[in-house]
């Protein structure tokens, strides 16, 4: 899922290759099957490097799609050259041009081990087999590891100095994401990939034995992988493990793509999903992605107000703190705790999870309309509730709990709605309109940093929609 503006260099996986990535790649795309279209393949326009110098391909003649730097949002990506037709497709992917725990050169010993390299995320055989393959001389993914982003360059948050991360994405959730994350990274490098590469030293070399590698590895499998969704038959079963798929990580994304990986027994399928006029770059979609998630994964958002699938959360905690600021006495402070373990009782909530409010729309509708209404109810009807445990009569009679009715709600409902939203919005450094003066005066703008620019937006869009619900909450 290309979204970076440099390819990696590691030390060791280069040597040797074509001095044109994307002409390497299109020449290693035919040697294993990958099928582009005609109006893709090695007719690509060029490149752009960071610097802005432009490196020719072999006499490229006019092509329908140009696999290029030159006109895409963010590194590579696919530019049409002429129009498309919506189901045109782009290119075919073989499944044994996957790169994966289990085609990899050591697939057969990841497979023997998969008991010893289970792990909480449930990345550990993939990224063990892109150690082993970047480094090994004979790797068959060489040209295609040619495109990638340099390692040492992402822009992930991870990789920001932990001031600036806190300063500039305070409120957002994201610092808190990442500090699980980089936890969660440490304990499973040293409890499970370190010593799997010292027990075979043959095949992980000393250069890929570390910790910051392999931060940059589980950076790069975050923004590039995919993940081939179960079906719905498989809903019980544990998430399929994430893969390598050249080509179709050369698209860059947006919440209004144009074309759609499609997924079958052989191979995998880019097709159009609308009709792309010429000279429009073709995206793909990483799936309904707020901002926050778009900078904390991918490391680059969509500008506000482009990213239709935005979202604003409200921790649940901040729901109870609200519901107790409002008591006056001892006894409603104690009453509002028993609603609130009653609701953890339910499922409904909990300490670390968060109310998510969309655009148009309430992600959580069935956990926030059940939360107001417990916490809210009057005391005798609540002991009736809980006298049933639950299981009483739980209609809506206030209906679906929508962007559009919340107006609707209860007062009681709608001003713990509204206090909720204010606690919110006391956790971010700034306000709404400092941020909307950032935006509006374009030369400010220009000259704040690319990391200020990208926190900024992912701010602003969150704060939009918090202020979008102090209006629908007011009397």
């Amino acid at each position: 899922m290309a979204t970076q503006t440099k390819r990696p260099r590691v030390a060791g996986h280069v040597d040797g290759g074509d001095p044109d990535p994307v002409a390497g790649f299109l020449n290693w795309c035919r040697r294993v099957g990958l099928e582009l279209s005609p109006k893709v393949s090695e007719r690509a326009g060029g490149l752009r490097t960071r610097g802005g110098a432009r490196a020719a391909l072999t006499s490229p003649p006019p092509a329908q799609v140009a696999v290029s730097r030159q006109g895409t949002v963010a590194g590579y990506g696919m530019v049409a050259r002429e129009s498309l037709q919506a189901g045109e497709l782009l290119f075919v992917v073989p499944r044994a041009a996957l790169l994966s725990q289990h085609t990899c050169s050591i697939g057969g010993l990841l497979e023997r081990e998969r008991g010893a390299l289970q792990s909480q995320s449930g990345w550990v055989p993939l990224l063990l087999a892109l150690l082993h393959e970047l480094q090994a001389p004979a790797s068959r993914w060489r040209p295609y590891f040619a495109l990638w982003p340099e390692l040492g360059s992402l822009e992930h948050p991870m990789f920001w100095p932990e001031e600036e991360r806190r300063c500039l994405l305070q409120g957002t959730g994201v610092p808190e994401a990442v500090e699980k994350d980089l936890a969660n990274i440490r304990s499973e490098y040293h409890s499970i990939v370190l010593p799997f590469m010292e027990a075979h030293p043959d095949l992980f070399s000393l250069r890929v034995r570390s910790l910051e590698l392999y931060y940059q590895l589980v950076a790069v499998v975050m923004a590039y992988s995919f993940q081939e969704p179960l079906e719905e038959e498989e809903d019980e079963k544990e998430p399929n493990s994430p893969v390598m798929v050249p080509a179709a990580d050369i698209l860059n994304h947006l919440a209004n793509h144009n074309a759609n990986l499609e997924y079958s027994a052989n191979c995998l399928r880019m097709v159009a999903t609308q009709p792309i006029p010429k000279g429009h770059e073709i995206f793909n979609t990483y799936g309904q992605m707020a901002n926050w998630q778009l900078i904390h994964m991918y490391g680059f958002v969509e500008p506000y107000p482009d990213n239709t699938d935005d979202t604003a959360d409200i921790q649940m905690v901040t729901v109870r703190e609200a519901a107790l600021q409002g008591t006056k006495t001892e006894a409603e402070r104690l009453l509002a705790y028993e609603r609130w373990d009653f609701l953890c009782k339910l499922e409904m909530v909990g300490e670390e999870g968060a109310f998510v409010i969309g655009r148009e729309e309430v992600l959580t509708e069935e956990e926030l309309i059940t939360t107001l209404k417990v916490l809210c109810m009057p005391a005798e009807e609540f002991r009736e509730l809980k006298d049933q445990d639950g299981g009483g009569d739980n209609k809506r009679e206030e209906g679906s709990l929508t962007i559009t009715n919340i107006p609707k709600l209860k007062a009681s409902w709608r001003q713990l709605l509204r206090n909720s939203v204010l606690l919110t919005l006391q956790t971010y450094a700034t306000d709404l309109k400092t941020d909307q003066d950032l935006l509006s005066n374009k030369e400010v703008y220009a000259k704040l940093s690319w990391r200020e620019q990208q926190a900024l937006q992912v701010r602003y869009g969150q704060k939009m929609i918090l202020h979008q619900l102090l209006e629908l909450t007011s009397e």
